[in-house]
């Protein structure tokens, strides 16, 4: 039973969650932790305002808020049947990278059409928060889930990176062979951390192609 209105849940203060993204190394700053818990509530509210769609999570560091806020398993029970009168599940759907989730015959929106409703619930536009590739210095660490599933191949003045199922991700001038393949096995790592005869500005261009496409999840 819903007891309060859903966009009401924007004003839910949650200290105990703001200290775990910034000891678990989410968000560098109490500013930075309360930014993303912020868009990982409006997320919530917009999905449950609009069940026309099915509305794909569109940024691992929201979606890394969202997921620390459900651990808090209590209180997050008691926020969902508050403010939206269910338990919000988390489900693969949700997850940022999944193609062709849906739920039930709504259709599966697409980013823009996120970005607009955003703007029309709450009237103003999509920030950068919700672009991780836009996050990407030589300082933010990284994070890889499917180190050791990636592979590398050579060829020509080209030298690729694969998904698991031979898929090129993107490829590159061969001076960064040695960081496309420190980045297949790697789990977790700095950008700075690259090897190879990368500037750094060579470093983070990588690390943000590869971000914008969701294959490597910025942290703090």
């Amino acid at each position: 039973m819903i007891t309060k209105s859903p966009l009401a849940a924007l004003d839910y203060k949650a200290p105990f969650l703001i200290e775990r993204l910034m000891n678990e190394q989410i968000a560098d700053t109490e500013e930075e932790a309360e930014e993303l818990f912020a868009e990982a509530k409006k997320y919530l509210v917009l999905t449950q305002v609009d069940e026309t769609k099915f509305w794909r999570m569109h940024s691992m560091r929201v979606d890394d808020a969202w997921h620390h806020f459900i651990l808090f398993t209590g209180l997050y029970t008691k926020f969902c049947r508050d403010y939206f009168g269910r338990y919000i599940h988390h489900s693969p759907g949700n997850d940022p990278g999944v193609a062709g989730a849906s739920e039930g015959e709504r259709p599966v929106a697409s980013f823009a059409m996120f970005r607009d409703r955003y703007a029309e619930i709450f009237g103003s536009p999509l920030p950068d928060v919700w672009y991780d590739h836009r996050k990407v210095t030589l300082r933010r660490r990284v994070v890889n889930e499917k180190a050791g599933l990636l592979t590398t191949r050579r060829g020509g003045n080209q030298v690729e990176l694969l998904d698991p199922s031979g898929r090129p991700l993107m490829s590159a001038n061969p001076i960064a062979a040695d960081a496309l393949a420190f980045i297949a096995r790697t789990g977790a790592f700095y950008v700075r951390e690259l090897p190879g005869g990368l500037t750094g500005e060579e470093r983070i261009a990588l690390i943000e192609v590869l971000a914008e496409q969701m294959v490597l999840k910025v942290s703090g």
